[in-house]
Order: C-alpha cells, then sequence, then structure tokens
C-alpha cells in the first residue's frame, strides 16, 4: 500500500485480537480492534476520541510494538512509508516514537525524576538540563522534583513528569495518551499548547483523550474510536460547530454528551468485544440503521472534507 508523502504514520484495516480462554480449556480469538484507519502527518495534532474500551490506548500500544505476547495484529501500520515491523518498532521507540503513557507507573521508582526526564547520555547535558527546568516552570513543577523520586509525587505532578520526559526528547511522533488528567484546567492547557508548538514545528502528536472539548481546540483532526474502529476523522472545527457539521450519528451523540452541549445520555452500550454485530458495529444504537447496517460492514466515505464509515453518513 502506498502511502501519501506528506503522512508520517499511516493505519490502514488494523484489527488486534487476544487469544484468551474460555470455558475450561478451550481458547479462542478475542477481537478489540477491527478494521481500524488513521493517518498523521508531520505538523498535524490528531485527537483520539471515544468511549473507555474503543481501543484508543491500544492503538498505542499497537503502534509502538508493546502488545502482549497474547496479541495478534494484522493489518498495514507504516511509518515513513516503510513497514512497521518488531525490529524496526524496537528501533523507532524512545528515538523517533516517544509516548506519554497512561499510566504513572511507567516512571522508575529507583531513579530520581530529573534523571528520567534527561534521558541517558552525557552528550548535551547541560542543554538537557535548562530545557528540562523550562519545561517544570511552565508545567507549575518545583524545581525541586527533580531530586524526588516518583513516589514523593502527586498523581498530577508525575503526569506533568511524563509529559516533560516526551517533549523534551527528538522524536517526530509523540503519542500522548490521556495525558492531562489529575491537572489543574491552567496545566492542562499549558501541556495541550506546548504539545501545538511541537506539532508548529513538524512535529506530529496523537493525542488519546477524554477530555475531547479541549482537544478540540488544540488539534487539527479528531478521530472517532467506536468499539475498536473508526467511525469518523473529521476536522476539529466541525466539532466546535456543533452536530449538523459531523458525519456519524455517533460523533453526534457523543457531542450532545458533553456537558457544556446539554450533557445528553444515549440509549444502549458499546458492544462487548467477545459479542460483536455483524454488520455496523454502532447499528444497535442507531436511530438510523436498515437492514443493511446490520448485515454488512460499512466501507470508510470521504463527505464534506472528512472521512465516515456508514451507509447513512452526510
Amino acid at each position: 500500500m502506498e502511502q501519501k508523502k506528506d503522512t508520517l504514520l499511516e493505519i490502514h484495516d488494523l484489527s488486534v485480537s487476544f487469544r484468551m480462554y474460555d470455558q475450561g480449556l478451550e481458547q479462542k480469538d478475542l477481537r478489540v480492534i477491527s478494521d481500524l484507519r488513521l493517518s498523521i502527518a508531520p505538523g498535524e495534532i490528531v485527537a483520539v476520541a471515544g468511549s473507555s474500551g474503543s481501543g484508543k490506548s491500544l492503538l498505542a500500544s499497537a503502534i509502538l510494538g508493546i502488545l502482549p505476547e497474547n496479541a495478534t495484529v494484522r493489518g498495514h501500520l507504516h511509518y515513513k512509508g516503510e513497514e512497521l515491523t518488531r525490529e524496526h518498532q524496537e528501533y523507532l521507540r524512545g528515538r523517533e516514537i516517544a509516548l506519554v503513557p497512561q499510566s504513572v507507573a511507567f516512571l522508575d521508582p529507583l531513579m530520581k525524576v530529573g534523571k528520567q526526564v534527561d534521558g541517558p547520555g552525557k552528550k548535551d547535558f547541560s542543554s538537557k538540563e535548562e530545557k528540562r527546568k523550562s519545561l517544570f516552570k511552565r508545567l507549575e513543577l518545583p524545581e525541586k522534583t527533580a531530586q524526588l523520586y516518583p513516589f514523593q509525587l502527586s498523581g498530577g505532578m508525575a503526569r506533568r513528569v511524563l509529559v516533560s520526559t516526551a517533549l523534551l526528547c527528538e522524536a517526530e511522533l509523540i503519542i500522548a495518551d490521556e495525558p492531562t488528567p489529575g491537572m489543574s484546567l491552567e496545566q492542562a492547557l499549558e501541556a495541550l499548547k506546548m504539545f501545538r508548538e511541537l506539532a508548529n514545528e513538524g512535529k506530529a502528536v496523537l493525542l488519546i483523550t477524554h477530555d475531547i472539548d479541549l482537544a478540540f481546540e488544540f488539534a487539527d483532526k479528531v478521530a472517532v474510536f467506536y468499539a475498536g474502529t473508526t467511525v469518523e476523522t473529521a476536522p476539529a472545527a466541525d466539532f466546535l460547530k456543533g452536530p449538523e457539521a459531523l458525519r456519524h450519528p455517533y460523533s453526534k451523540a457523543l457531542w450532545r454528551a458533553l456537558p457544556q452541549n446539554g450533557f445528553e445520555p444515549m440509549e444502549g452500550f458499546q458492544p462487548y468485544a467477545g459479542n460483536l454485530p455483524e454488520g455496523c458495529l454502532f447499528a444497535p444504537r442507531c436511530p438510523y440503521k436498515t437492514r443493511e447496517c446490520e448485515e454488512k460492514v460499512p466501507p470508510v466515505q470521504e463527505v464534506r472534507g472528512g472521512e465516515v464509515r456508514c451507509y447513512h453518513g452526510a
């Protein structure tokens, strides 16, 4: 599959399944991501939105090649036009692709925070130290934070340290997995502003977040996930305009569920990975479903400058 020249990361038809034990000693494959599609170019922030269990964090692990041994990955993952094999992923991790992990447990409990943020090696140490001090100041981390161990940090402080670690490296693609929980609004906005500055310098940022109302202000595109697949990718500006600018019924429902938009709940639940419907994964909850929706998975269509996986997307 040929990758567009201006695309850094290209993902098509990605599926991830886990070999699990069922009743007794029988094994089965649990499909948690299916037909997922995403692309990101240098200079872009792509926000990934969706409810818990929709596959957002698993996507990050699939890109980095850090899924457990019982996982099977199929599909097309290309970075700079080159296939992301396990060996290539291992080489890129921490060099060209950096992760801001969701869990603060990624911090080494036996190493002081400053050394973890600065990274290995003595080359350009003074430059790294000055940049780290500047980052800490912007994220409202006291200067003494560098001399602390992770157990001495609050949850919000630890998350800001993780953000600093990714911002200090020279990676071209930063995957930020829920980077803002535990931060004050001002701290979260500052962190997102820093990601925006990196993108403006030509880096690419994949922002996985539940704080989508904040992400709309900083992202270029928003990819909406549902039950392990991409149902819509649209310019972030469309989410600021309102549901009439969106294409998929779930994206519109997600918009209406935001507190500032009425906090309107939607009936039904996201399907469990072990019991997915045959056709469109959203069909059981969709007010516009037809027999075709229930029988066949809809293809991705280009509609009004975005992409939507829906027979009735408009």
